[in-house]
């Protein structure tokens, strides 16, 4: 067991960007033709190794966090960004766990999903193949290193991994672990790579590359995911902003709604599940006000108001600007707006929402069926924390991402999403006529 930590990547001229992500991208596709008809027991093992060495590297790799969490405090990086980048013993326990889990999930490679036989006898089949090599550009969150890792090698596909300058050292030292993993497997070690620079001109280079890569999923700021929109001439799965909001409908219970709301702000205000603006229907603004901010406040949110939360509570709120409305915080702050019923709160979801995740919760199964019909989100939840849109626990095992976009995947991406749909089909001599 080593402690030492691993050096990050380094910077190389930009001049030699493109001919070294094309040499890495060559090296890539020729381990996705490698992993694609790899057996499943292969890569199982290879999780297996993954998460024996995420638990026995730990101290090695809590050094290397350690680094980075100096630079970013250095930095003057808030709490909500040093939330994201901290790992833990506790954490990385988690973590081997979820390789464990992806593990256990049926490989989706080779499945037959549908099948018929056509009138000339033509037996057609569809089948479940690897997408190819899949790039994967994040900032701030080391774990998503080997989430994306374990995910891409069981649904048959090399991985590039471009992480943030912020995380470089915790990257590195899982890069580390991944790439030490795959020959005990049998698989190729090029299936899991990482471009030798860290320049924001390394991820024009690795987007714009025809015949690179396959996909490309940017996780990440807007600030990021607009850059790799500007310059990609690949398909881009957009993991997109949460703005996400908690609806209390006239027929909420209040008791239920308190403990959902605090748990959808405060639980871990830094990620983008995170609930950033709470509506509260004007037929209970009176009684469910006061109480959800005296809450709020209690868990350590700074409540942003409306007037009309405002002529309820002026001395407990922040007046809130238009800024506000669809302001993804990603802190311990949250808007609260009064609405007119439940198509108020359609309209002002419709209006400010970022297709991720939007809650509503109420007694009312009409209210709740119809605020399901006329919202459009990756996820709709009804009487639960808008945490729960996430991979483990919607039941994918760890999740690449969740995507805001809706071609070909929409909402947390598993095992399924990083997999697509061919035709194969069996005849007898046929020909068209």
């Amino acid at each position: 067991m080593t402690t030492i930590a691993p050096t990050a990547p380094t910077s190389i001229a930009s001049t030699d960007l493109d001919t070294e992500t094309r040499a890495m991208l060559q090296r890539a596709r020729a381990a996705a033709v490698q992993l694609a008809p790899a057996s499943t027991a292969a890569k199982n093992l290879f999780l297996a190794h993954v998460a024996r060495l995420v638990v026995e590297q730990t101290p090695a790799i809590l050094l290397a966090n350690a680094m980075d969490l100096e630079s970013a405090q250095a930095a003057g990086r808030n709490a909500a960004f040093l939330d994201r980048l901290r790992l833990t013993e506790k954490s990385l326990q988690s973590l081997a766990a979820a390789v464990r889990e992806v593990a256990a999930l049926p490989d989706p490679v080779g499945a037959i999903t549908s099948g018929s036989r056509r009138p000339n006898g033509l037996d057609v089949r569809r089948q479940r193949v690897p997408l190819g090599v899949i790039g994967m550009i994040y900032e701030s969150r080391p774990n998503v290193t080997v989430d994306a890792a374990a995910l891409c090698v069981k649904a048959g596909n090399a991985v590039v991994l471009r992480g943030g300058s912020e995380a470089a050292h915790s990257n590195a030292a899982f890069l580390k672990l991944l790439r030490e993993a795959l020959p005990l497997a049998g698989l190729p070690q090029d299936a899991v790579q990482a471009p030798a620079s860290l320049q924001h001109k390394a991820i024009d280079a690795l987007v714009s590359i025809p015949g690179g890569l396959d996909l490309v999923i940017p996780r990440g700021g807007t600030a990021l995911i607009d850059a790799v929109n500007r310059v990609a001439r690949v398909p881009v799965i957009q993991h997109y902003q949460g703005v996400c909001h908690v609806f209390v409908h006239a027929a909420a219970d209040l008791e239920v709604a308190e403990r959902v709301v605090v748990n959808a702000k405060a639980q871990r205000p830094g990620v983008c599940n995170a609930a950033e603006a709470i509506l509260i229907d004007a037929a209970i603004a009176d009684v469910a006000v006061p109480r959800l901010v005296d809450a709020l406040r209690a868990a350590g949110v700074e409540v942003r108001g409306c007037p009309r939360t405002q002529a309820l509570v002026h001395d407990r709120v922040v007046a809130a600007t238009e800024a506000d409305d669809g302001c993804e915080y990603l802190d311990l702050i949250a808007l609260m707006r009064v609405v007119d019923g439940l198509q108020g709160a359609i309209d002002h979801i419709r209006a400010f929402g970022s297709l991720h995740t939007e809650a509503i919760l109420t007694t009312d199964l009409n209210a709740a069926q119809r605020f399901v019909d006329q919202i459009d989100a990756s996820c709709v939840m009804v009487n639960a924390s808008t945490r729960f849109n996430d991979g483990g626990c919607l039941g994918l095992g760890a999740e690449i991402g969740i995507s805001t976009s809706k071609l070909h995947a929409y909402g947390p991406m598993g095992l399924e999403s990083l997999t697509t749909e061919r035709f194969v089909v069996f005849g007898q001599g046929q020909i068209r006529t």
